[in-house]
């Protein structure tokens, strides 16, 4: 804490002191607050110099804070998926995380954001046809459930090359989708035919390569873009709610200045 002064005043030299200390940015309207894990999207802030009028400015003061990232998720099936029946629909599958902060899998199909906004939804599919004749695969974006309007992409596949020697697409799209926090994307689809199908192959120590996934799908956040991902949603006397990127990480401490 720096100097200040006495409810009783002070002696001139005393007051030109504390006056050229503030001059030089030496005030005591400061302090710090680590965020809430838990992958919590609120933190929050008590100091009671806070006011419903309060102007609080937020910067980084860990490293930890430093190295924050908006919300991201890769996700892959590493496993073969057939096709639903003609007519019918299923969902992509999927059973590894590769990366990701703020985005999640709930199950096998959804990937879930724990932050409201807009998103850059992309999958690569790797699709086989094992028919004599070419043969379709539409492929499009749910959101709790329900297809996203226009949304759809037909790809299609040639016919199988000789006996067991299928033919191979890779289908792949992006798009943006504003979700609220705690909804969820899935990839749909259909085919013409069951002899289509999702294919994954092992790494191959010979060639070498690593493995290919029948499915990738990735989730990044895009906007909206803000001076910070960190803002004061609220505030009231001695208090204020701090609203931020999901956060499961310790040690994510800002710094704050309090005005007014």
């Amino acid at each position: 804490m720096f100097r200040t002064l006495p409810n009783f005043g002070q002696d001139p030299r005393g007051v030109a002191e504390i006056v050229r200390q503030i001059m030089n940015g030496k005030t005591n309207n400061t302090g710090t607050v680590t965020l809430a894990t838990g992958n919590a999207t609120t933190t929050t802030l008590n100091d009671e110099r806070i006011s419903p009028d309060t102007k609080i400015v937020i910067v980084p003061f860990s490293a930890a804070a430093f190295a924050d990232a908006a919300p991201y998720g890769c996700f892959t099936n590493n496993s073969d998926q057939v096709s639903p029946s003609v007519g019918s629909t299923a969902v992509v599958a999927l059973d590894t995380t590769e990366e990701a902060n703020g985005v999640f899998l709930s199950n096998t199909s959804r990937i879930n954001v724990r932050n409201y906004g807009i998103y850059n939804v992309q999958f690569s599919l790797q699709l086989v046809n094992l028919a004599n004749d070419p043969q379709y695969a539409d492929v499009w974006f749910r959101v709790n459930g329900t297809d996203i309007p226009r949304s759809a992409s037909r790809f299609d596949i040639p016919a199988r090359k000789s006996a067991g020697v299928p033919s191979h697409v890779i289908g792949t799209v992006n798009t943006f989708i504003e979700m609220n926090a705690g909804q969820y994307v899935e990839i749909a689809g259909t085919t013409s035919s069951t002899d289509v199908s999702l294919e994954h192959y092992a790494a191959d120590t010979g060639i070498p390569r690593p493995a290919i996934p029948a499915a990738i799908v990735t989730v990044q956040y895009i906007a909206p873009q803000a001076y910070s991902n960190i803002y004061v949603s609220a505030q009231t006397q001695g208090s204020a709610t701090i609203t931020h990127f999901s956060n499961n990480t310790a040690d994510k401490t800002y710094g704050y200045i309090l005005v007014g």
